[in-house]
């Protein structure tokens, strides 16, 4: 088996659109690593989460905004001969992308960013109360750096 990196942005957009949730990883300035399970939306090279107002995670982005945030798609098991065990593989399709989060505290732009993200799970339109938008916490996360790999593909 092989990996096969990918440099082209549309196929990482593709990926990431692909994907349900992503992985947000984070470190405490005492390196302590914190990795969540997300939902997220996508649009133009900006990932947009949403939290609790506080907890863990927000006091870790507090000290340390820097995230490493990682998708994985189409993912199956394959093998090149089904009685040898280091044969096997997960096919699959990651994108790991790093950035610096900040925190939108504007109303409408948390509005905005807020039917970004249910865009990316519903073609529905959704309306948010006051006491929502004041109590979610949106982070907007400008993607610095990104990298596509394929593993698991056949080296015939």
């Amino acid at each position: 088996m092989k990996t096969i990196i990918h440099t082209g942005r549309e196929e990482m957009e593709a990926v990431i659109n692909s994907c349900d949730i992503c992985f947000v990883g984070m470190a405490d300035t005492d390196g302590s690593p914190y990795v969540l399970p997300m939902s997220f939306g996508y649009s133009g090279g900006v990932v947009y989460l949403h939290s609790a107002q506080e907890g863990l995670k927000i006091d870790i982005l507090r000290r340390n905004p820097n995230v490493c945030i990682t998708f994985c798609s189409t993912t199956e098991l394959i093998c090149q001969h089904p009685e040898v065990a280091c044969s096997y593989s997960m096919h699959s399709l990651s994108v790991v992308a790093r950035g610096k989060v900040s925190f939108e505290e504007d109303p409408d732009k948390k509005t905005g960013m807020l039917n970004l993200i249910m865009k990316h799970y519903s073609d529905k339109t959704f309306h948010y109360g006051a006491p929502a938008i004041r109590n979610v916490k949106i982070w907007k996360v400008p993607l610095e750096t990104m990298s596509c790999k394929e593993t698991g593909v056949s080296a015939r």
